[in-house]
């Protein structure tokens, strides 16, 4: 997964057929109301968990809108040592991510699990257990670019409001807290 900004004819042909099918499936005969990913669907709201807290989100932007650097560290708890921002947050991967060319979780979604981003990956640092290279960025659907560490965008849980929470752990089935080697930690 790569942040090139290069267009291939594979992505344009899959943006062209995603927002055919968009077309086709929007109720009411309208037009959709939002742009299609290039990649894999959004994930669904059933997918994601109910009602998200704005503050986590606005956490998020305003590092990569301030142009600040956003620190990674490494925290330990119950479920081992696991990544967390500068703050003590604790961040997720998605499993449906796994494999695809951009992040997967858009829309309602990203409402309740809002994407680490960042302007450069030039702006996000690592603490100590951390590999510097494991760190690069993913153009999202909505413009920004988010942050990858290994092979798995980063997200916070909306309700997860205070640092070393691990509310998100396991949800669906399909997000967990990831580990220093990149690795989603499903224990």
């Amino acid at each position: 997964m790569t942040s090139d900004t290069r267009p291939s004819k594979l992505l344009v042909a899959a943006f062209a057929v995603t927002a055919i099918v968009a077309a086709c499936s929007s109720s009411g005969g309208g037009s959709a109301t939002t742009a299609p990913s290039a990649a894999a669907p959004s994930a669904s709201a059933s997918e994601a968990a109910p009602s998200a807290s704005a503050s986590v989100e606005a956490s998020a932007s305003a590092s990569a809108a301030a142009g600040g650097t956003i620190k990674l560290a490494l925290a330990t708890g119950a479920l081992g040592k696991f990544i967390t921002d500068g703050t003590g947050k604790t961040l997720y991967m998605f499993t449906p991510d796994d494999g695809q060319a951009a992040p997967t979780c858009n829309d309602q979604c990203a409402a309740n699990w809002p994407a680490l981003t960042a302007a450069a990956a030039s702006d996000v640092t690592v603490g100590d257990g951390l590999d510097q290279s494991k760190i690069k960025l993913e153009d999202r659907a909505d413009g920004t670019k988010q942050v990858v560490y290994g092979d798995y965008p980063l997200y916070y849980f909306a309700k997860d409001t205070a640092a070393g929470q691990t509310n998100g752990q396991g949800v669906g089935s399909k997000w967990y807290v990831v580990g220093g080697d990149g690795e989603p930690i499903k224990g």
